[in-house]
């Protein structure tokens, strides 16, 4: 029975032993079958992994490049509507606020010792009565309140509250000539003296002030021109206009005229000042009998106001303000009927008569309106015989005749005008027909009888 159990037990402990060493053989070799290729797959997860994070990462980062965007274009849109809501909020502010009262600064408060006495201007108001008011200098520039200035008012406290700009008339301001006149000297005809009187007033001061420093000669600012209409007053002071680089300014005389009592010398005293401001500037007032003629005893209230802007007018031309460099134009048909104040030397200090052309200036006129004028003329007409032909015209006659010739060979279907156009031009326009429809005869000009 010993025996027998030896024998088990080492048979068992032998088994065991086997077993034993079948288990870590089994270890071993489960080690080596799946040694490598368990590396390789968790390499490879790994790698999956980090590819399925830069994915990630990647979507990540441009959902957040979308939502930057996003914010900027909002901020920039929020930033956008709060400005156009102040801008709204601003203007229904100044819709809301109450209106302003108008007044005319007459003086600032100073102080003894030369300073200001608390920000006190006298004011007078748009109704009538002067206040001594306060301004703040944050809202109004003191250089600004200068006698004469327009300001703004509160209604409450009648505060300055801003100042206005000066209030201009704009038909003053459409009265000044941009486009220089395309008009020389040499397209008037027979009008050399009266060329040279012209410049010497006009002209040479602008053009050459220091002849007359030299010298030592205040020149004569004003020229008045008379004539019959159509003797080429108008034309020589376009010619003028065209010669200098002065501001040239016209106006013609019945503009000044107005319904209203003071808007007439309004207008005429804002017009004096354009030109002082625009100086050197030369001012023509064309038809000058329509405002200033001789003063009568009439007592109707339009009369009286046309004596008021003449009035008006005579203090500007030669008052106590000086004009500065200022010349003036004046052109009129009738100088018989203007006021005797006008004709004063310091006023019109040299009138100067256009006269009708004689002969020499008449051929001289015709050439001007045809060969300067690029009119093409048959062979065989004589100038020297229509000027002849029209005898007391003036030369804005003998350029409708040249026109009126133009047109007649351009309906006869012609290349060229010819002598038969000119005379049959010549008997249209200064046929005895016409006068009389016009009111004119060479009797009446023979006499001396002006037109308006």
């Amino acid at each position: 029975m010993k025996a027998s159990t030896s024998i088990n037990s080492s048979t068992g402990a032998e088994a065991s032993a086997g077993a034993g060493t079948r288990g870590s053989g089994g270890t071993r070799g489960s080690g080596e079958s799946c040694g490598k290729p368990c590396g390789e797959n968790y390499f490879g997860h790994l790698q999956d992994k980090m590819r399925q994070l830069e994915e990630a990462n990647y979507k990540l980062r441009a959902r957040l490049g979308k939502i930057e965007r996003e914010w900027r274009y909002y901020e920039s849109m929020r930033v956008r509507y709060e400005r156009e809501i102040k801008k709204l909020q601003t203007e229904l502010e100044k819709l809301s606020s109450p209106p302003l009262i108008v007044g005319t600064v007459v003086e600032r408060i100073e102080g003894t010792d030369g300073a200001e006495a608390d920000n006190r201007v006298v004011v007078r108001s748009s109704t009538g009565p002067r206040f001594v008011v306060t301004y703040a200098p944050q809202l109004v520039d003191p250089r600004e309140l200068a006698p004469g200035a327009q300001v703004g008012m509160s209604q409450q406290s009648l505060a300055v509250v801003s100042v206005l700009p000066s209030a201009k008339d704009p038909s003053v301001h459409g009265m000044e000539v941009i486009e220089t006149p395309c008009v020389d000297y040499k397209m008037i005809g027979g009008l050399r003296e009266q060329v040279e009187e012209v410049r010497e007033v006009v002209e040479l001061p602008l053009t050459a002030p220091e002849r007359f420093e030299r010298v030592g000669v205040v020149p004569p600012k004003a020229v008045l021109l008379t004539g019959l209409p159509g003797t080429g007053k108008t034309l020589l002071a376009k010619a003028v206009a065209n010669r200098t680089s002065a501001t040239f300014i016209r106006v013609v005389g019945s503009e000044l005229v107005q319904k209203y009592i003071g808007e007439g010398a309004r207008l005429v005293r804002e017009l004096f000042a354009l030109a002082k401001e625009k100086a050197p500037s030369i001012l023509f007032i064309d038809e000058l009998d329509a405002v200033a003629a001789r003063r009568t005893e009439d007592g109707t209230s339009g009369e009286r106001e046309v004596q008021r802007t003449m009035l008006q007018l005579l203090a500007e031309i030669d008052g106590f303000d000086p004009r500065g460099e200022v010349r003036i134009i004046g052109a009129t048909n009738r100088p018989d009927i203007l006021d005797p104040a006008l004709l004063r030397p310091g006023r019109f200090d040299r009138v100067i008569e256009i006269p009708v052309p004689d002969r020499e200036a008449r051929l001289e006129i015709f050439r001007i309106h045809t060969h300067k004028a690029g009119m093409k003329l048959e062979k065989g007409v004589n100038f020297e015989n229509l000027a002849a032909l029209t005898e007391n015209a003036t030369g804005a006659e003998i350029k409708a005749i040249s026109t009126e010739a133009g047109m007649l060979a351009v309906k006869r279907n012609k290349s060229a005008v010819g002598t038969a156009e000119f005379v049959h031009a010549i008997k249209k326009i200064l046929g005895e027909e016409q006068r009389s429809c016009l009111g004119l005869s060479a009797k009446s000009k023979e006499m001396g009888v002006m037109f308006a």
